[in-house]
């Protein structure tokens, strides 16, 4: 039996649309279908009753840089508790391996071609260490579940992941959605400009929410164990480019105005993701600019229906 925790969230949806999950026998949950896995007692109950052997785990609690530094405490508790209960419940119930979704943000802040072998050379960025320590920490769990207790794991790390169904908002969703997001209203509202936080200048890497859910059913067979596998293909887009990129697709004629006073994050995040190719045959079936224009052409017409997006 396969659980996908984190099941209504951004990646949980994209491996239930998925129809390689139709081919194993899965159930899902989420906090709001009732299992929040900061509670203990209630996840060991869950797991005793439903016996998964697998797990995939999406459960995360997450925000983009403005949150980052708004809710360190809460990014930092949140996150760290659900991967302790996750990987301790797992242990005494009998689960065979959690398939573990890691951001990239976990790789040291002087880093600027992320390798997996360079994963523990340095400090995080201060702007993520809280989210990027917490998720971190499931890489140790990893490590000391499988010495004591035989439980596997395989840790994948994403690059910045996008696609429909994100989230659009500028506190909680990453640069992309948040640009598509202001974007789009200052086109629907005539604004004679926009603000983008800080200079334009940081790469980052994009990875289509489809191809990373690809990524994590691979992991329920896959014949890796105890790893720690970057996912992406080493191309990355700077904010500015990638804001002109939006604003031409939108069809938005205003000014961009970049606010220096505010944080850009680190400078790049792009990743090695040759074992990826290598053991996993894995390789992005998305072409960045079309995933862009689907992922816009999704907000628009749900901001439409919907004022909440």
């Amino acid at each position: 039996m396969i659980l996908i925790t984190g099941a209504t969230g951004f990646l949980g949806r994209a491996i239930l649309r998925n129809p390689d999950i139709r081919s194993y026998e899965y159930i899902s949950s989420s906090l709001s279908s009732g299992l929040d896995l900061k509670d203990y007692k209630s996840t060991l109950s869950f797991f005793k009753k439903h016996k998964p052997s697998i797990i995939l785990n999406c459960a995360a609690f997450v925000g983009g840089i403005h949150y980052g530094y708004e809710q360190p405490a809460k990014l930092f508790y949140d996150n760290l508790l659900m991967t302790l209960n996750l990987f301790q419940v797992s242990s005494e119930t009998g689960v065979e391996r959690i398939v573990n979704p890691i951001s990239n943000c976990t790789y040291p802040a002087a880093s600027k071609f992320f390798k997996e072998s360079e994963f523990w050379d340095g400090p995080l960025h201060e702007s993520v260490l809280a989210y990027g320590f917490a998720r971190k920490a499931s890489v140790v769990a990893s490590s000391v579940y499988n010495r004591q207790h035989s439980l596997d794991s395989i840790n994948f790390i994403f690059s910045n992941m996008y696609g429909p169904e994100d989230h659009f908002e500028e506190e909680r969703s990453h640069a992309l959605g948040a640009l598509i997001m202001k974007i789009a209203n200052a086109k629907k509202m005539n604004l004679p400009q926009v603000i983008v936080w800080g200079s334009g200048l940081p790469v980052r890497e994009w990875l289509h929410v489809d191809d990373a859910a690809k990524v994590m059913i691979k992991g329920i067979s896959c014949n890796l164990s105890n790893n720690l596998i970057n996912i992406g293909i080493g191309k990355g887009i700077s904010i500015f480019d990638l804001t002109l990129m939006i604003k031409k697709i939108i069809g938005y004629e205003g000014e961009i105005v970049y606010d220096k006073s505010k944080p850009d994050g680190a400078e790049f995040k792009t990743v090695d993701g040759s074992l990826a190719e290598k053991y996993l045959n894995w390789q992005p079936t998305i072409l960045f600019e079309d995933g862009l224009r689907d992922t816009i052409n999704w907000y628009l017409t749900n901001r439409d229906n919907n004022e909440n997006y």
